[in-house]
C-alpha cells in the first residue's frame, strides 16, 4: 500500500534514489528560424538508434534549497512503508500566482503503478488549494516519458528555452521544455 504525506524533509538518499536518471527511446529534436517577420520554433519527435540515458547528480546544495522549499508546505511524498517511493517538490511563486514543480519523480521500481497520477491528483489539489493560476513542469526534450505523462495529466507544452542550461542547448541536444496546466481562472 502507498501513502500519500505531505513532505517535510528530503535527503540526498532519497534523490538518489527516487530520481536517479531516465531513459529515453525518442527525443524531440529542436529547431528554430528566425527571421524580421517571424520566428518559428519546432520540436520534432524523433526516434534514437541509441536509448537517450541521463543519469542526474545530486548534491548536498541542492538538498539544502529542497529543504527550503518544502518548509512551505506545498510538496508531497508517496511511501511505502517508511521508504519514500516518488516525490513532488513544490513551490507556490506568489509574485505571479504559479505553482513551480521542481522535483517529480517515482522511483523505478515503482513506476507504472499509478503513484505518479495519485501524486500529480495531490499536487494540484494543492495548487488550487492556495488558489494558483497555473502549474509549471520544466522537462528536458530528451525526457518523452515525462512529456507524455505530464500530457496525459493536463499539461501542454507552454515554452521552450533554448539556453536554460548552458548556451549550447540546442546544439548539445538538450533543451528545457516547460509543461504548463492552467487551474481555476477565477483565481486570476
Amino acid at each position: 500500500m502507498i501513502d500519500f504525506k505531505p513532505l517535510h524533509g528530503v535527503t540526498l538518499d532519497d534523490l538518489n534514489r527516487v530520481a536517479p536518471g531516465y531513459t529515453s527511446t525518442e527525443k524531440y529534436v529542436v529547431s528554430k528560424t528566425e527571421r524580421d517577420d517571424h520566428v518559428v520554433l519546432t520540436l520534432a519527435l524523433t526516434p534514437l538508434e541509441v536509448p537517450y540515458i541521463k543519469q542526474y547528480a545530486h548534491d548536498e546544495d541542492l538538498v539544502q534549497h529542497y529543504s527550503q522549499v518544502v518548509k512551505s508546505g506545498h510538496s508531497w511524498g508517496a511511501y511505502a512503508g517508511k521508504t519514500m517511493v516518488a516525490l513532488a517538490i513544490v513551490e507556490h511563486q506568489h509574485w505571479n500566482n504559479t505553482v513551480n514543480v521542481w522535483e517529480f519523480h517515482v522511483a523505478p521500481d515503482y513506476r507504472g503503478q499509478q503513484i505518479g497520477r495519485g501524486l500529480m491528483e495531490k499536487a494540484v489539489d494543492s495548487a488550487q488549494n492556495v488558489g494558483a493560476r497555473v502549474m509549471v513542469f520544466e522537462t528536458q526534450n530528451t525526457n518523452v516519458p515525462a512529456i507524455r505523462f505530464y500530457r496525459r495529466m493536463g499539461f501542454e507544452v507552454d515554452a521552450v528555452d533554448l539556453s536554460f542550461y548552458t548556451n549550447h542547448d540546442v546544439s548539445d541536444g538538450e533543451v528545457a521544455v516547460f509543461m504548463k496546466r492552467k487551474l481555476s481562472a477565477s483565481h486570476e
